[in-house]
């Protein structure tokens, strides 16, 4: 191995760090050798368990896909809007300095909120609420973006091998689904690889019920990203001249502020102050530890999120191209399965290349389930591509 000789001797840098770990961190953190992963790795390495689920994240092709997809605004000609690759930096950036202020394993924190997204189909909720019909009508169940990114990263990745990422990482990508608002969250530490099958099953059974996260940097994760998009969108949807700053509650502009910046630091400083984690060097962590928010902060963001839907999310002029997606949706979804189907007379070039990739994790998916993992993993432009190649009107840019 290149290097072999090297990584002896950064090997006792790593016991050091795992070392400072347990001085640093709350007893409530996750220290990095707790990380558990399905298969064993004997290939020595010199990485923090956390640090090398990043890693894994960054590298995998889900993760570069990422630059071309829609976060709330698409098809606009404007290079300032949030996409969803600056959303997941932005939510990494938030939840890890909570984490640090909170005495938390930033690594932990880092993987889940890199990853937390990458199951994500084109043009953001409405293709995923489009791709979840198509997949109940077709005998699959409903999709849900926060379970695609899991099996995307643990099952379909590297021809079918996955990335190997840790339990803990997993768990946290599955669980920061927070459209259900919360004040606060606690951690059900434990549990192994049968009891993420089991979340998974379960949320797919009944897509509101709302998980538990394994671990508190779950939990920071999840309200973060909350944290990340709801100013930003505010941002955006005034550039697009959708709302007027005015427009924003008064009660909401007196305590959480008007600009992205003043409605991020208010939240973070919030949760910073008001969440309850025991602090480093206690001998045990404290049962009752949790990440939330005050009374007031909490109820003012329950506001924002209902002013931000009603006025942004479900706005006409947002969703005007919808009905033209969700035309594309349908057509794309039944012309790819019975082109696998081998039902088709004509096929797209594009796919053998499905065949080709699927070919070592399929084993006994149907067509419809390949077709539900390729859409869901095509970019917002790829996917256009291939809506105009099968005789769709695709919707033109504003």
């Amino acid at each position: 191995m290149p290097g072999h000789h090297h990584l002896f001797s950064l090997l006792p840098l790593l016991e050091r760090l795992n070392t400072d770990e347990a001085e640093r961190l709350s007893p409530s953190a996750t220290p990095s050798g707790a990380a558990l992963r399905r298969v064993p790795e004997t290939r020595p390495g010199y990485r923090q368990n956390f640090a090398l689920d990043a890693d894994r994240i960054l590298h995998s092709k889900a993760y570069t896909r990422y630059i071309d997809k829609t976060q709330v605004f698409c098809l606009v000609d404007n290079d300032h809007i949030t996409h969803r690759g600056l959303h997941v930096q932005l939510v990494s950036r938030i939840a890890r300095t909570i984490g640090r202020f909170l005495s938390l394993n930033e690594d932990l924190i880092e993987a889940i909120a890199l990853g937390h997204d990458i199951g994500h189909p084109p043009f953001g909720h409405d293709g995923e609420t489009f791709l979840s019909e198509l997949c109940v009508q077709h005998g699959l169940p409903p999709f849900l973006h926060n379970v695609q990114s899991v099996h995307f990263l643990d099952r379909l990745e590297r021809k079918g091998t996955g990335w190997n990422l840790s339990l803990q990482t997993l768990d946290g990508i599955l669980c920061h689904d927070g459209e259900t608002h919360s004040r606060a969250l606690t951690a059900m530490p434990g549990g192994n690889f049968d009891d993420l099958d089991t979340k998974i099953a379960r949320k797919e059974g009944d897509p509101s019920c709302v998980l538990t996260n394994m671990t508190l940097e779950g939990c920071v994760v999840k309200l973060a990203d909350t944290a990340a998009y709801i100013g930003r969108d505010i941002e955006d949807a005034i550039t697009l001249d959708l709302i007027r700053r005015s427009d924003i509650p008064a009660e909401c502009r007196t305590i959480l502020g008007e600009t992205n910046g003043s409605i991020v630091y208010t939240l973070v400083t919030d949760l910073i102050t008001n969440s309850s984690v025991t602090p480093p060097g206690t001998p045990t962590s404290d049962s009752r530890d949790h990440i939330g928010y005050s009374e007031d902060v909490a109820a003012a963001l329950q506001k924002l999120k209902a002013f931000n839907y009603e006025k942004i999310y479900l706005n006409p002029l947002t969703k005007k191209s919808a009905p033209r997606i969700r035309e594309c949706y349908e057509r794309l979804f039944v012309s790819l399965t019975h082109q696998l189907s081998g039902s088709a007379d004509t096929c797209l070039p594009q796919i053998d290349l499905i065949r080709k990739k699927m070919e070592a994790s399929s084993g006994d998916q149907t067509p419809e389930a390949i077709v539900r993992d390729y859409i869901a993993g095509m970019t917002d432009d790829f996917f256009l591509n291939q809506a105009a190649a099968v005789g769709c009107t695709i919707p033109e840019n504003t």
